[in-house]
């Protein structure tokens, strides 16, 4: 269990939005399975090295995306509605195309460059 949960925490951002981008990707790759358990708030934060405020931060947020649910005297599980998961991923996927899309034209790479580089053409 504890082999899924290896983060490198960046300095540069907070942690617990580090952590809620990590569980969207184990949860959007299945590495986290709908309806799987995960850990207890302390376990992630004793597994993490982090604050437990900080681990429930994290779950909260991944609690209102709907990506993970509490049973009450349970824990905390992924999402039983794969149809939601696979419509987050492609939110993701979109929010990331269109950042590198933005950021290619910041550096005047047309549209139809970016498209030749996307698919390994040379210019």
């Amino acid at each position: 269990m504890s082999e899924k949960y290896k983060i490198e925490f960046n300095n540069d951002l907070p942690i617990y939005s580090q952590l809620v981008a990590y569980m969207e990707k184990l949860i959007v790759t299945n590495k986290l399975l709908p309806k799987e358990k995960i850990p207890s708030v302390r376990e992630l934060a004793l597994l993490l090295k982090i604050n437990p405020n900080t681990v429930q931060k994290a779950l909260g947020e991944l609690e209102q995306k709907g990506l993970i649910f509490t049973k009450r005297t349970n824990g905390k599980f992924v999402c039983e509605d794969e149809s939601k998961i696979k419509k987050f991923k492609q939110e993701l996927i979109y929010e990331k195309i269109k950042k590198f899309v933005d950021e290619m034209h910041k550096l005047q790479v047309s549209d139809e460059e970016i498209i030749k580089l996307v698919k390994g053409e040379e210019n």
